[in-house]
């Protein structure tokens, strides 16, 4: 493997490690705001037992979020310097912006978060909490504005190869981006729904009953059944403007390598790029053509479309992108499946009493699937993007660092195996705070009286 390929590995492992934890935080912090706000409405201290626990995940995540954002900006000079000197016009800005308006909101309410309640009044632990959730979406914003112009750029002229803003509206609100921005915040959502979810199975397997767990075990599992319809039609307004506006990246995924009416939707395949083909195709007719172009005849483009006249492919590799792309929908139905039938069960029995065992074991199971489903679209969307780094403007290879290949070997193995100690670590810990909150060591002890209450928080 040449730089090239292992300065991609590299920053795709870097960004797949990065991306896991703001997926959490994103939705983390409205949830949090929920719970805090029922527990305002109510005064049921269950609520802010479940704000007082998943406020350190929240922590925790946002701290491993921010420290792998670091190493992952720093490739920019060290891998991709071509990217800066080429786009830096455009995309210098809008990290900035980034930081300025959403990363410092953030930092700075989360200590009023974790420490303040009992310390400071109500109202502005409340306000803290509004804050710091505002923060995390509008971090996620200005993130998607960059990621979504590299798909779709707008609002620029090129000069001597550097690109030059001319119209900043038109690079904010670029073609793709409320599509991009839409599904990325509803797939957060669900991240966190089977996060809170799965968690609260566990500890109501392990014997937890808790007004909590059952609070948090019902709150998941509505957010899920509630979120996943919308995901799909935003999904599938989203798969219709990459169809528009990269269309090679739909032929790969689809594995269409004819353009042609009545194409098949493949269930299953094994591209073959040599032979630009697909083997042991099983599929649904002209379901595809039905999807992307809502009729059985609608043509689709193939990829054959997309070689240049030496012969070299122009789109992406097509294996990568078919396949994740069937992980994702494939995760995104078990999700449909399992929240919708848990929402039934809750309502036709007992609550969290009704559900049997298998079904708390296979809430478990997904506790982590927003994780998969979340990674499988991000591999479709930046590998769909190949050659290109930003879509007509400058290429991968036109960007990558000249450096020995040894030397992106080396940190890269580095990188692979601390990303995989830390991922397993932050997973054990997550469950270590759920068997201590099952046995009651993780929660300070409550206030006794009403009076013990109004001396703690006087604002109250």
């Amino acid at each position: 493997m040449d730089t090239l390929i292992l300065s991609r590995i590299q920053f795709g492992a870097n960004i797949s490690f990065h991306i896991l934890f703001p997926t959490i935080t994103i939705a983390l912090g409205w949830a949090l705001l929920f719970f805090k706000l029922r527990f305002n409405a109510t005064r049921d201290e269950s609520w802010m037992d479940l704000y007082r626990f998943w406020v350190k995940v929240f922590a925790l995540s946002f701290g491993m979020g921010v420290v792998s954002g670091i190493t992952m900006s720093f490739q920019f000079g060290t891998n991709w310097p071509g990217f800066m000197e080429a786009v830096g016009n455009v995309a210098g800005p809008l990290l900035a912006y980034e930081v300025l308006t959403a990363f410092f909101l953030e930092a700075a309410f989360l200590g009023i978060m974790l420490f303040g309640w009992r310390r400071v009044p109500d109202w502005v632990h409340t306000t803290a909490t509004v804050l710091v959730a505002f923060g995390t979406t509008l971090s996620a914003f200005w993130i998607l504005v960059l990621n979504s112009w590299m798909h779709t750029p707008a609002g620029y002229e090129l000069r001597d190869g550097v690109v030059y803003a001319t119209d900043w509206w038109a690079i904010i609100f670029n073609p793709s981006m409320p599509y991009r921005l839409a599904h990325v915040l509803l797939a957060s959502g669900l991240t966190v729904a089977f996060l809170i979810a799965g968690l609260s199975a566990f500890r109501w397997l392990i014997g937890d009953r808790a007004a909590a767990v059952r609070k948090g075990l019902t709150f998941g599992m509505w957010l899920g059944a509630i979120l996943i319809p919308i995901q799909i039609l935003a999904g599938d307004m989203h798969g219709l403007n990459t169809l528009e506006h990269q269309p090679a990246k739909v032929a790969a995924m689809e594995g269409n390598w004819e353009t042609r009416g009545n194409v098949p939707l493949l269930l299953f395949a094994i591209p073959d790029e040599e032979a630009r083909t697909n083997h042991f195709e099983i599929g649904i007719p002209s379901m595809a053509s039905v999807i992307l172009k809502h009729s059985p005849s609608g043509v689709v483009p193939g990829l054959n479309d997309f070689v240049a006249e030496d012969g070299t492919p122009m789109h992406p590799p097509v294996a990568p992108v078919f396949w994740s792309f069937r992980v994702m929908v494939a995760t995104g139905m078990a999700m449909l499946a399992v929240s919708w039938f848990t929402v039934w069960s809750m309502r036709r029995g007992r609550g969290v009493e009704a559900l049997p065992k298998v079904v708390l074991l296979v809430l478990v199971a997904m506790t982590f699937s927003g994780w998969l489903a979340t990674l499988a679209g991000w591999y479709t969307t930046e590998i769909g993007r190949q050659p290109w780094l930003v879509t007509g403007v400058l290429t991968t290879a036109q960007a990558v660092a000249d450096v020995p290949a040894g030397m992106v070997l080396s940190t890269l193995l580095g990188y692979l195996g601390i990303y995989a100690i830390l991922t397993l670590a932050y997973v054990g810990v997550l469950f270590h705070l759920a068997r201590k909150a099952a046995k009651g060591e993780l929660l300070p002890e409550r206030p006794k009286s009403a009076a013990a209450i109004a001396v703690v928080t006087p604002a109250e």
